[in-house]
């Protein structure tokens, strides 16, 4: 009787410890942002203003994966997948230039903007998916760069 008081005690004293251990999930996408790091790809969590009309609506914080760009003299820019394959500009107009959609396409579904500005390419994602989907994320932030 005592052996069963003395587990029963050692059992609700190391249950929390439990608590503590990462998700399958969490797990999968810390391995994600490691892989990403190694790459040279840096990651971080930002809040976002998404519009209104993006469907169903991306996380908020977004994980934000960037690098800096080459030069300064490049022109900013933003595009929204409004549905997959489909990006659009902050007015909603379909993106026509066919030597940016080459790279584009390339990104997964759950890409929800890229954009870049005088000093990085960002790409905001939703971290599902295998390191391969990373390596293709890499070379268009690596091209659009």
């Amino acid at each position: 009787m005592t052996v069963w008081i003395v587990v029963s005690i050692l059992a609700l004293i190391l249950s929390p410890l439990a608590w503590l251990r990462p998700s399958r999930q969490q797990s999968g996408r810390m391995a994600l942002r490691m892989e990403a790091r190694r790459i040279g790809l840096a990651m971080q969590l930002a809040p976002q203003e998404w519009p209104h009309w993006m469907s169903p609506e991306p996380p908020n914080p977004c994980a934000q994966y960037h690098r800096p760009r080459r030069s300064a003299q490049r022109p900013c820019w933003s595009y929204w997948q409004s549905a997959p394959g489909v990006w659009v500009n902050q007015w909603r107009e379909v993106c026509e230039d066919e030597a940016m959609l080459v790279h584009l396409r390339t990104l997964p579904a759950n890409a929800y903007k890229v954009e870049a500005d005088q000093q990085m390419i960002t790409l905001y994602w939703g971290e599902k998916g295998e390191a391969s989907v990373l390596q293709a994320i890499a070379a268009v932030l690596k091209a659009l760069a």
